[in-house]
């Protein structure tokens, strides 16, 4: 069960999910604009990821592979959280981001930051559904869920709050415009300003230890299983 919640604060780390809320929140009405994208994301996550960890309950493949294949995942999934930590580490993605923009300088951005400047929730709310597909993390975590003896209800339960959990960035802002509308504003200027300064070493120091993890246990699982 724990490698599901760590799962789940991993999924929330989502580079469109990010970009998505930065961008609702430069925008007129983006508690509107959130609410929507919420409500599209966590109907299709939920629905997508229901059907794929009761199907994987029922594929007797999950018992036959399942002391092999887990800890390949985590070993796998360890090195590519390394990779992305070292990126960052190094700059590199930094570099990239700059030839991207070299090469976008004069094109017009996505249709999907295209529709969401347009400000309706209905919009946002269709861009969530299809903009929130199952990543990395999120079908890992299902994976685990699979092998876990929970009850039908208890597994609905941790789908849902797995995906509260994924959500989380742009649920944040969204209960901070309900509770202090008038001061959510500024105090989303400072987290940005403190993000831009130590957000950087945090992602790599929390990335470098996650992926650490995942690959010692991965090989531990490995050596259990022979």
């Amino acid at each position: 069960m724990g490698e599901v919640v760590l799962l789940s604060f991993t999924s929330a780390f989502n580079p469109t999910l990010i970009a998505v809320t930065t961008l609702m929140l430069l925008l007129p009405n983006p508690k509107r604009l959130m609410l929507g994208y919420w409500l599209g994301a966590m109907l299709m996550s939920i629905t997508l990821g229901l059907v794929i960890v009761f199907t994987l309950k029922g594929s007797s493949a999950v018992s036959t592979t399942k002391h092999t294949l887990s800890p390949l995942a985590d070993i796998v999934l360890g090195g590519l959280t390394l990779i992305v930590a070292a990126v960052l580490a190094t700059g590199r993605d930094e570099r990239y981001r700059e030839r991207r923009a070299q090469k976008n300088e004069g094109k017009p951005p996505p249709r999907w930051q295209r529709e969401l400047r347009r400000g309706t929730a209905r919009t946002t709310f269709v861009i969530g559904a299809l903009l929130t597909l199952p990543g990395a993390s999120y079908l890992a975590g299902l994976d685990r869920l699979s092998k876990l003896d929970y009850s039908t209800v208890v597994t609905v339960l941790i789908v849902l709050a797995f995906n509260l959990v994924m959500l989380i960035l742009l649920e944040l802002p969204m209960i901070a415009f309900a509770v202090a509308p008038e001061r959510t504003p500024a105090a989303i200027d400072r987290a940005k300003g403190w993000a831009g300064i130590h957000g950087r070493v945090y992602a790599e120091r929390g990335l470098a230890i996650i992926g650490v993890l995942l690959i010692v246990k991965g090989v531990v699982g490995l050596i259990l299983a022979s």
